[in-house]
């Protein structure tokens, strides 16, 4: 139990730190978005997990890092990525009055997109499902409350890059935190199905395009 309840400081005080400097480098900074994902979000979210992840003596295993489960992977995958792609559908729809997909890429080819999101992914899911949701639920011992505390905790970390970097207006804000958040209950379901975090990851790069479509 006291090991338990330490892991969960470690994880509030990870979770605290991600809110803070990272919020507070999406104020002050713009980096080019391959930069960014490539260098700076790894340094700035996966370091400190390093460190913690070593300080607890905790293999990859404890952080979802594993081989198994593959069909349960490939089935939610499936399932979910269906359901996620026809929101991203949806919101290019209705946001631009018709399908506009070359204009939210960027500078970067289609190709380099789909790499960016992987990159991303990796970085934000072994974060949120590997890391804080597996410290959270060894103490709440609720797969709701803990679902719920996560889900709100994704979409705070969201908020920063929807209000300072693409200043959306604050209808669209409301729907993208709707969506983040019913995202991230949809994914944190499905990594506790799995324990295994390929899962939420590939379900992120899907996720991904209703993000960037946003733009």
């Amino acid at each position: 139990m006291k090991t338990n309840v330490a892991y969960l400081k470690h994880a509030l005080s990870y979770y605290a730190y991600l809110l803070v400097v990272w919020g507070f480098y999406r104020l002050l900074f713009q980096a080019p978005v391959p930069l960014e994902e490539l260098v700076v979000k790894p340094v700035i979210w996966l370091v400190p997990l390093y460190f913690l992840i070593k300080k607890e003596k905790a293999n990859l295993a404890s952080i979802g890092i594993v081989f198994n489960n593959f069909f349960k992977v490939v089935y939610f995958v499936l399932s979910l990525g269906f359901v996620f792609s026809f929101f991203a559908l949806l919101i290019n729809y209705l946001k631009y009055n018709g399908f506009a997909f070359a204009a939210n890429i960027g500078e970067v080819t289609f190709w380099g997109a789909v790499g960016l999101s992987f990159i991303t992914a990796v970085s934000e899911e072994v974060a949120f499902r590997g890391y804080l949701l597996t410290r959270l639920i060894n103490t709440v011992k609720s797969e709701i409350n803990a679902n719920l505390i996560i889900s709100v905790g994704w979409a705070l970390i969201h908020l920063p890059v929807a209000v300072l970097d693409w200043k959306l207006e604050p209808s669209f804000l409301l729907v993208y935190i709707i969506v983040i958040f019913l995202f991230s209950i949809g994914t944190t379901f499905v990594f506790l199905r799995t324990r295994n975090i390929a899962a939420p990851i590939l379900l992120h790069v899907l996720w991904q395009w209703p993000i960037i479509l946003f733009r």
